[in-house]
């Protein structure tokens, strides 16, 4: 009985877990199509249908204006639609009767909503916990010798909480990889970093000599990392992995609401270093994820606590707001640059042929994000 309590109670987790995961896309994905509606709104661009949702509608209501609002049965989507925004239209405030500049506006306004929704949910976490930064549980012993050096006195130590290397601020374990890029086995590299005394923690700059070569093989790599700064690894017996740890730290209120911001930007591109890394070579498919992939992470980050809801969201937000810029047909960076060719030129690529390079760039961005799931799954 205990243990049939116990799984039911299991099961009932993962299944609001998953909902939260759930809660967190659909919200992104609203607000993002709610910064297109305002600027629509703005401009007096007619407005046929926002949607929450996709599939049979739930509830439907008409305003006096003409416009429906609809929740959807399948909670993974939703849109904005504009009248003549996939074809040609009489009406004066269609979309594709606006002026340039103004559908410009519209298109990047989604991803405006996005960023800044995921701004005040970084400084909503960084204000209310602090700052999650990296700390070293345990090293390999500061008695050890490198190439005959000894390395006491140049080592990382146990309670370490990592802020800068190199002069570079931390916010990501991609940050620190960059930082010690093209080092050598031997190497000295300096680290500012929290660390206990005898009277408290307190802000110092250290030496840190290499144990191996700072050579990764992507961002996923993080192993000849943790290596290289000499943090001891697990034994498979203890669950594997690394002795390092996210800790909150506190800082003045001008230095968290500079570190929130600093850290929506490195957030913001580190989706450009993946995909530089997909083209190298350096990082495969199967290090990203579908839809599938993105729920199952988001629900075991988000159901850790507030501030782990808070970053994962914001995480995820930042993270639209970039991929939707981005100039792939379908996205709304694709449309800006046709927005663009057409203010240039004077007139409007061929609408028909527009489409139809947006319709094959969703079939295509649909298969591949399938396959990024199906790569999680062999």
């Amino acid at each position: 009985m205990g243990r049939d309590l116990l799984a039911a109670f299991s099961v009932l987790g993962g299944i609001g877990a998953v909902l939260l995961a759930v809660f967190i896309l659909l919200l992104m994905i609203t607000v993002h199509e709610f910064g297109h509606y305002l600027a629509g709104r703005l401009f007096h661009f007619k407005i046929n249908e926002f949607s929450v949702g996709f599939g049979p509608a739930l509830f439907k209501k008409r305003k006096k204006n003409g416009e429906l609002f609809c929740i959807r049965a399948v909670p993974l989507g939703g849109y904005c639609a504009f009248e003549g925004e996939e074809r040609e239209t009489v009406h004066p405030d269609a979309f594709s009767r606006k002026k340039p500049w103004q559908r410009i506006v519209v298109l990047l306004a989604g991803a405006a909503m996005n960023y800044l929704l995921a701004l005040v949910l970084l400084l909503l976490s960084f204000f209310g916990f602090g700052q999650l930064l990296l700390s070293v549980r345990q090293t390999d012993g500061a008695a050890a010798t490198q190439s005959g050096i000894p390395l006491a006195g140049y080592t990382l130590q146990e309670g370490d909480i990592l802020l800068s290397c190199e002069g570079r601020q931390l916010y990501l374990v991609s940050d620190l990889m960059e930082a010690l890029a093209g080092r050598r086995e031997g190497d000295l590299v300096s680290f500012t970093l929290s660390r206990k005394g005898g009277e408290g923690r307190s802000v110092q700059t250290v030496s840190v000599m290499l144990r191996t070569d700072a050579v990764f093989s992507g961002l996923t790599d993080t192993a000849a990392l943790w290596r290289a700064l000499g943090v001891r690894a697990y034994t498979a017996e203890e669950g594997g992995g690394f002795a390092v740890a996210s800790v909150p730290v506190r800082f003045g209120f001008f230095e968290t609401a500079a570190r929130g911001v600093a850290y929506s930007f490195r957030i913001g591109g580190s989706i450009f270093k993946v995909l530089g890394q997909l083209l190298t070579g350096d990082l495969g498919l199967s290090a990203l994820g579908g839809p599938v992939t993105t729920i199952r992470v988001t629900s075991q980050i988000a159901s850790r606590g507030v501030q782990p809801f808070l970053e994962i969201a914001a995480y995820i937000g930042v993270n639209l707001a970039v991929f939707n810029l981005l100039p792939i047909p379908a996205l709304d960076g694709s449309k800006v640059v046709f927005t663009l060719i057409e203010w240039i030129r004077g007139k409007p690529v061929n609408r028909k042929a527009e489409a139809i390079v947006h319709a094959v760039g969703f079939v295509l961005l649909l298969a591949f994000a399938l396959l990024a799931d199906l790569l999680h799954l062999f």
